[in-house]
């Protein structure tokens, strides 16, 4: 599987999931007239019980839950489900829990995205 990438616009905030990006460093997605900021995977940090995706297996469903608050100004703004060659994403409002469903794959990575803190992912065992 490739890299999962997200870059991000440090001016507006815009956010592109990359399926390819450019090799050559001269080039690439911008954004505002900038270069847009490639978005670093968290694991771990002192926040981690706010933001990591936890799971729970049954049968052939993965049940998520990200212990974050959901308001206004502070959210988790999506949660994907990655394996093989897929990615299935839920979109997330404030006001709704952080939660989301799917088929269970062994090896599979779950994203979490917080529009404050940053993409966050587990692996799923």
């Amino acid at each position: 599987m490739k890299e999962y990438v997200v870059k991000k616009c440090l001016k507006c905030g815009a956010l592109v999931r990359v399926l390819e990006d450019c090799p050559n460093p001269e080039c690439g997605i911008k954004c505002c007239g900038e270069p847009m900021t490639k978005l670093k995977t968290n694991c771990t940090d002192g926040a981690v019980e706010k933001h990591v995706p936890s799971y729970e297996i049954d049968d052939s469903k993965v049940y998520v839950t990200v212990n974050h608050v959901m308001e206004e100004d502070h959210y988790i703004e999506w949660i994907s489900f990655v394996y093989d060659d897929i990615e299935i994403t839920t979109y997330l409002t404030p006001g709704k829990k952080a939660t989301a469903h799917g088929k269970y794959v062994k090896g599979m990575k779950i994203y979490s995205y917080c529009n404050r803190h940053g993409l966050w992912v587990t692996e799923v065992e």
